[in-house]
């Protein structure tokens, strides 16, 4: 059994026992791996283990594996931050775009679904810490953008995505995973037409168990599948930019300002 294979096996086996230790079916949490930084090969590997969807985070890495058909047999849902110039490299070839955080990044995806003649899949992220340095929806302005939603036609809200504050022990992210589970209960009561919340995508390497515990139906996991990332070498600025850096491991902890996926 491979790496990916194993390590799979394994996340499934921790959904479960908390999706069991939540009193929820495991069947309603699906597994989302994060395949930034890996190849089409690992992909293809970690669809074969059984993830239920991958998720990208970089356009030019999309539009590499797509050429390369790593995405065969799984659906695809784009994660990462999303620059407007590059919206119609991305409507109608994901299944899903999990991370619209703004309202002209909303504007610029139904522009382009409709020119395409499609309605987008989307999720709306939602920065549940209000962190000024993090993108997302605040939830103060959050109430207003859904009822906007009847003007975005060509997109069809699927559910929401967060991104919370960096904790450093179990049960630190629960109360922001608590927020959006209530966002979603409130808007379903509402029955909006073009408003779902099939997906709950809350919980990353570091605290996915906890956000099971709190209602996710999606996690994204990148590191615990694949393992670390090695992030490209860079030039050094010492010595005349003599030299290289060399790759670096993330920690054990995410550094301040980052999250393994």
């Amino acid at each position: 059994m491979s790496m990916i294979t194993e390590n799979v096996a394994q996340i499934r086996s921790r959904i479960a026992a908390a999706a069991r230790a939540a009193g929820r079916d495991p069947a309603d949490i699906r597994l989302c791996a994060a395949t930034k930084m890996n190849d089409s090969a690992a992909v293809r590997e970690a669809i074969a283990a059984g993830v239920d969807c991958c998720g990208e985070n970089r356009v030019q890495e999309l539009v590499k594996k797509l050429d390369e058909h790593a995405y065969d047999g799984a659906p695809v849902h784009f994660i990462g931050a999303l620059q407007r110039n590059k919206v119609r490299q991305v409507v109608g070839q994901v299944d899903v775009i999990e991370s619209v955080d703004r309202r002209e990044l909303l504007a610029d995806i139904n522009a382009e679904a409709a020119k395409r003649g499609i309605v987008q899949d989307i999720l709306l992220e939602i920065n549940a810490g209000g962190e000024k340095q993090k993108s997302g929806f605040l939830l103060k302005e959050f109430p207003r953008i859904v009822e906007e939603m009847a003007d975005y036609p060509a997109v069809r809200v699927r559910g929401l995505m967060t991104v919370p504050p960096i904790g450093r022990k179990k049960g630190d992210n629960c109360r922001y995973f608590q927020k959006i589970r209530r966002i979603a209960v409130d808007i379903t009561a509402q029955k909006y037409d073009n408003i779902f919340m099939d997906f709950l995508s809350m919980g990353m390497t570091d605290d996915f168990e906890d956000a099971i515990a709190c209602g996710s139906t999606m996690v994204r996991i990148g590191t615990a599948i694949f393992g670390p990332r090695n992030y490209a070498p860079v030039k050094s600025r010492c010595a005349g930019g003599i030299g290289r850096q060399a790759a670096h491991h993330p920690p054990a902890w995410p550094l301040q300002g980052e999250h393994r996926r």
